[in-house]
């Protein structure tokens, strides 16, 4: 069985294990937002902010690999409110008819960039120096069940180094994972979403920004069968909000449109 296989098989026996614990967890006026591992730090202050607001709800985040949330939902597991890092993430979702289609917004974008440790006297000048015999190893998220995995597998095609580049590939399972890889100094380089890169300028530094083939946009939805509904509905709106889009740009994150 390959690397990739392996651990996409863990990802979903992962997804299981995380289902059943939500479950046991999730308390009735409980609003459950599952949201892309590179939003951690956004929505938690997104959610502390909608509570203030919403006295009577408690905020609950789940946070991991978009495709990964998306089979905990088809799964059973309880949650009100999904927000993927990237379309196909949230297209997969409404295929699995477990969103409400009519509740889908984009409400934020993102940029693809290449870091490597701050100590690191590596400074590519193009995608092509990552194929170099002194890089041994790139982390970058499974493009199976990963978003920036799947910007990455874009951007590298596009420079015609996918090949070269994924034999060296250290396949995180989600875009956190990959950063926290290149924080250590475990790896050469690796892809993260800006906003990721950001948040460790000690231990990572930016290399350079990628041009995706698409957007790097944000999706959030409504479950479908959400037990808090109108909550849902009232987390998207602050989501998509002024006073939304001034908490996510406090970390980075750039309007949809």
């Amino acid at each position: 069985m390959t690397l990739a296989r392996q651990l996409k098989k863990y990802a979903l026996c992962v997804a299981s294990v995380v289902s059943v614990a939500i479950s046991a967890n999730a308390q009735a006026g409980e609003l459950v937002v599952s949201a892309a591992a590179s939003l951690t730090n956004a929505f938690k202050a997104v959610g502390d902010a909608f509570e203030q607001q919403h006295p009577g709800t408690k905020v609950v985040m789940n946070f991991g690999a978009s495709d990964v949330l998306m089979q905990q939902i088809v799964k059973g597991a309880p949650a009100d409110v999904f927000a993927s890092a990237d379309q196909k993430a949230m297209d997969k979702a409404a295929a699995e008819k477990v969103i409400v289609p009519s509740t889908r917004r984009d409400f934020a974008a993102n940029s693809l960039v290449l870091i490597v440790p701050s100590d690191s006297h590596f400074a590519p000048a193009s995608l092509n120096d990552l194929t170099t015999a002194s890089v041994k190893r790139v982390a970058f998220g499974d493009p199976a069940s990963v978003p920036v995995g799947r910007y990455t597998q874009g951007a590298l095609q596009a420079a015609g180094v996918w090949d070269a580049v994924s034999a060296k590939a250290v396949l995180a399972s989600n875009v956190r994972q990959s950063l926290d890889y290149v924080a250590r100094g475990e790896v050469d380089a690796g892809f993260v979403f800006g906003t990721d890169a950001a948040i460790m300028p000690d231990k990572v530094k930016v290399a350079m920004t990628l041009p995706t083939q698409t957007p790097v946009t944000y999706p959030i939805a409504r479950v479908e069968g959400s037990r808090q509904p109108a909550d849902a509905q009232a987390f998207i709106d602050y989501v998509v909000s002024p006073a939304g889009q001034a908490v996510l740009a406090k970390y980075g994150f750039k309007p949809a449109h």
